[in-house]
């Protein structure tokens, strides 16, 4: 069964997490050839929490030592770069323990650090 297929039967039997946004695990967030720690994926686990908190359902903090990426569909990157919502993101982020924040303009990517590299592979 695909994705798709697993959502319609959820749906037909009316359970409420037929629409829930995919979780990948955290350490999907940190670079290839990067160590994953518990201090970055609590990092991680923390900002994309408070974001939720904001009203983004579906994101992704990628991890880049003090710098946070945040992935967003494009749907919602207007509205997190006007504020109050921007300041907001901002402070969010940084208490979870990063210095910087970015917005990825290019929107939620799944697999966003294994791209690069099967591109590379194929070039």
């Amino acid at each position: 069964m695909t994705k798709r297929d697993v959502r319609t039967v959820a749906r037909a039997l009316g359970l409420q997490v037929a629409d829930k946004p995919a979780a990948p695990c955290l350490a999907s967030r940190i670079p290839h050839h990067h160590a994953v720690t518990p201090t970055k994926l609590s990092q991680i686990e923390r900002a994309e929490s408070a974001l939720r908190q904001l009203g983004f359902a579906d994101l992704r903090v990628r991890h880049h030592d003090d710098v946070a990426r945040v992935e967003l569909p494009p749907e919602d990157l207007l509205r997190a770069v006007v504020d109050p919502l921007r300041t907001q993101m901002l402070a969010a982020v940084r208490g979870a323990g990063f210095r910087f924040v970015a917005v990825d303009l290019a929107g939620i990517q799944s697999g966003a650090f294994t791209l690069p590299l099967l591109n590379s592979d194929h070039g």
